[in-house]
């Protein structure tokens, strides 16, 4: 094989549960292949594409490394691209997550007020 339809390669790399959402995914432009935007969901891939993916508020950019006859477990699915997405910088506007001590139980009325404090909310 050196090619395969995009919708069916999203599917059997598991960046999608089916492939009728593979079909939309595409049909709706969330998709592109080597920085043009397709809506086809028949496109053609080939190994070395670049496939950028837009789905659930994150990007995802994949390299096609190869293709299935079959769709297999999760492990398959990773053999089948390489992810170039870059890491997110910590941004310093997040805030500090609370830590809390394992089995301490629910939070009391103290303690919400404190993180609602680190969060910035107001009271």
């Amino acid at each position: 094989m050196d090619r395969q339809r995009i919708d069916k390669w999203l599917w059997h790399a598991r960046v999608v549960r089916t492939r009728s959402a593979a079909s939309a995914l595409v049909s709706s432009g969330h998709v592109r292949v080597n920085g043009e935007r397709g809506t086809a969901p028949s496109r053609m891939v080939r190994p070395d594409d670049v496939v950028t993916v837009a789905l659930d508020r994150q990007v995802r950019i994949l390299k096609v490394a190869g293709f299935a006859e079959r769709r297999g477990d999760a492990e398959a699915g990773r053999a089948l691209y390489a992810d170039l997405t870059p890491v997110p910088a910590p941004s310093d506007e997040s805030p500090q997550a609370a830590v809390r001590i394992p089995g301490s139980g629910r939070p009391t009325k103290r303690d919400r007020r404190a993180i609602g404090r680190l969060l910035g909310e107001d009271e």
